[in-house]
Parts: structure tokens; sequence; C-alpha cells
């Protein structure tokens, strides 16, 4: 069994009983503070009955509010230009936008700071892989109440985006800068290649693809640069190990399978594709930066990247699906991204506020406008896209997928705190450094049946 790497900071930083044994050990509260224990998690997570038992028609809503975001896909400035939009349409809120991190685990880190240290935001953006920790904290609020007493139209956001966030029929966020991965190619590096003009359908069509643009003389590094191992590779990956029949986990259930053969043998052929066949590659950084510096002839990467690809005015860019694996071609894409949701520790008068900021922010129009300054989809279906199409047409790619191809994703990635660095570490060993996957995947299976059993099990 190969040595296990130490877990990434943000895991311990989010893990309330490994602070509070590390508040003991420096024998400071100010360990715990600084590193945002939360509250309490005992009773099981959330208060599925809290926003339900409130007579919202008796509040009165707060006249400022503070909205938390790490501008996802560079988002800042069609955001705040949303929050004007709001402020012409009312006179009796006001929304400060916070830049509260430069991504999703800064942004986890501030809030659950917040928690033991005040100054909680009165919206903030929940990842796919943060959201469920607030619930075991009891941290955030369910927003079904709020849903009925402001009128979101539920049915009108995409099924599969706002069933990210219902948990024991409770919504806890609300669907905003949602994604996909992608497949992003270069069409000039496939017609060198003599390639058809389209995604590879499956991955054993990939692997007879990528030694012909090896062979195309392109002067790239890789046919295929795969993603940031410190980013989201348990994210992107889901898709291989779905294709071969495995995975992390189920998407209904806490089981953890990430040592079955089928996900074995999804890794393996990545492995491969990197030593034995050496068309693929690691980004170091940024693959989307990769495929724009020319040094790649195709990646991976979410939605959000879109328009900041195509700005970069590089890369004669082609979009298409996932590719399937020889077990499954249809449900092999997940989503991601962020929500919206509210904490629980903020007056009464702040989250009836809050609430209607989020209504207004995901409104049709307005989800327009946000998904063609970023790539991001539209979350609503009654969202008018005529225009945004005509504009950018590859946007409809990430709408066709998320409509034919996605599925809920594994509860070991999203709902096991830390998770999603455990896998990424796994990966990183397999791809980066040679090593054995079935040995990996049976470190990594310990690993997350350790964090089931230690910090999801009693708190859910």
């Amino acid at each position: 069994m190969p040595a296990r790497f130490p877990s990434a900071l943000t895991q311990a930083a989010l893990d309330r009983r490994t602070f509070l044994g590390l508040a003991g050990a420096f024998g400071t509260a100010a360990a715990l503070a600084a590193c945002g224990g939360g509250p309490s998690t005992s009773g099981g997570g959330g208060d599925a009955a809290a926003s339900d038992d409130v007579d919202w028609s008796k509040v009165t809503p707060a006249k400022e509010i503070t909205f938390w975001s790490s501008n996802p896909g560079s988002s800042q400035a069609v955001t705040q230009q949303i929050i004007d939009a709001f402020h012409a349409s009312q006179s009796d809120i006001r929304v400060s936008l916070v830049t509260a991190g430069a991504n999703y685990e800064e942004i986890a880190q501030k809030f659950q700071a917040a928690q033991a240290g005040g100054g909680l935001p009165d919206v903030t953006i929940f990842s796919d892989v943060w959201w469920f920790r607030y619930y075991m904290l009891d941290s955030i609020i369910p927003l079904d109440g709020l849903i009925d007493a402001v009128g979101i139209e539920t049915d009108d956001y995409r099924d599969q985006l706002l069933a990210d966030y219902t948990y024991e029929d409770a919504q806890w966020a609300i669907p905003w800068a949602r994604s996909t991965p992608l497949f992003y190619y270069n069409k000039d590096h496939w017609s060198a290649a003599g390639l058809p003009d389209r995604a590879p359908e499956t991955w054993e069509e990939f692997g007879e693809w990528g030694p012909k643009l090896k062979a195309a003389g392109l002067g790239t590094q890789s046919a295929l640069q795969l993603p940031s191992l410190a980013g989201y590779a348990g994210w992107v990956f889901e898709n291989n190990l779905w294709g071969w029949g495995g995975g992390w986990g189920e998407p209904d259930s806490f089981d953890v399978r990430c040592d079955a053969k089928e996900s074995v043998a999804a890794l393996q052929f990545l492995q491969d594709a990197v030593y034995k066949d050496a068309w693929a590659g690691v980004t170091s950084n940024s693959a989307p930066n990769d495929l724009t510096a020319l040094a790649t002839s195709s990646t991976l990467s979410s939605t959000g990247d879109l328009v900041g690809i195509q700005k970069a005015g590089t890369v004669n860019l082609g979009a298409g699906f996932l590719p399937g694996g020889p077990e499954e071609t249809e449900k092999i894409c997940p989503t991601g991204g962020a929500g919206l949701g509210i904490p629980k520790g903020i007056p009464q008068e702040n989250q009836l506020a809050a609430a209607m900021f989020i209504k207004f922010l995901t409104e049709p129009e307005n989800a327009v406008t946000f998904s063609g300054a970023t790539g991001y989809i539209p979350t609503r279906k009654s969202a008018d896209t005529d225009e945004l199409l005509a504009t950018n047409p590859l946007l409809q790619v990430a709408i066709d997928q998320l409509e034919e191809k996605t599925r809920t994703q594994d509860r070991a990635r999203v709902f096991f705190p830390g998770a999603d660095q455990e896998m990424a570490q796994s990966m990183a060993n397999i791809l980066t450094q040679q090593a054995d996957v079935q040995g990996e995947m049976d470190a990594l299976k310990e690993t997350l049946t350790t964090i089931y059993e230690r910090d999801v099990k009693p708190n859910v």
C-alpha cells in the first residue's frame, strides 16, 4: 500500500473535531477561533423546519445586507451589474458585494471563521463540496419557508441543479454559478491531425486520436492536458470513473467504491495515457491556460472557463460533451459550481432581505446576463437564451450536456469533508508519481471510510 500524503490544511480548517483537538494541543481557544470551529453539530445537522416556523409576513427586511463571493469565472463586474439593477428596481434594500476569497476554499474558510468570530454575511456562495458541511455544522438555514415567502419559482430552475442542494426533503441553496466540465479542443490542431471536427465520443476513441495529434508536429506538450490536481480533479475524473462503471461512491448513499475493479480500470487508463502511451499530460497550473498558450491540443475544464478561453483569442475553439467509457456513455458528466445560501446566525430581517436578493439575482434575465459574461449555464428553464446563443453558440453544448448527460455527484466526494483533497492527492500520486492504481484506491477507500465514520455518520 503506497504511503499517504498528509491531508491538505483546508480539510483540517473545516473539520470541527480536528480543530478542537488542535486547540487543546496548542493550549489556546484562539486556535479554534482563527480556524472557524463553528457551532455545535449535536443533533445531526440543520433543522429543516427552521424557516418554515417563521411567519415571514411579520418580518421587515433589513435595509442593508452583504453578499460574499469569490467571483467565480471572473464574475465580479457582471455580479455588480446585476446588483446595480437590483438597486434600481427597488429602494428598500442595499447589497454590498464583498470579495471574501480568491476561490471556493478561501471563502469557505472565512465563512467558518465568521461562525466563531462574528461578521457573518447575509448571502454567501456554497460550492458543491462545502454546503453539506455547513448543513452538518448547523450553520445554514433551509430555504423552503423563504422560498414561499418571497415567491422563488423553484419549478423553473433546472431540475438537476436544484436537486444538488436538496437533502432531507429541504432546499439548502439556490443554483447560481453552475457548470459542468466540457471537452475543449483546438480545431486547427484537429484539422492538422486529420480528425473530425468534434469531441471524441468515447475515451477509447480518443486513445486512437491522441497518437495522431502527437504525430502531427504541432509543437505541443501533449494531445490532452489533464486538469490541475491541486484543483478539482475529483470532480472532473468522475466522468472517467462513471464511464467505466465505477465511481468514488454512489449518488444516493454513503457507500465508498473507489477501490472497485471498474474504478481502478478507469484510472489505469488515465495513467497509461500519461506514461505508457504518452499522449496526455498533467497541467502544473491551469489547463485552460495551457490550451490558450497552444501547449496542448485539448483539455477538460469547467463551462465557467469558456468565455475566458474565448477572450484569449489564441485558439480556434471547439467544445463537446465529455467522452463516454466502455460501460456507460449516457450519465457520465457531473454538475458543479456554486449555489447561494443564507447563514443561520443572522437576524430574520437579514435572512428575508437575503432571500429577496437571491430571487432577483437568479431571475431568468439575470441568469442569461451572468451566463453571457462567464460561460456558466443559465440556471432557469424559462431563460431566453436565443440572443445569448447567437452571440456564443458553444454555450449550447453546455446546456445540451446538462440535459442529456449529467448525473448527481457521488456523495463520497461532495458530502465527505476533505474528500476532494484526498482524491486529488491520490490522483497526483497516480498521474505524476506513477503510483500503483489499486494500492492508491485501497488507501483512499480507507481514508474516505474514516472520514465518513468520524465526521459524517454522527451528524446525519
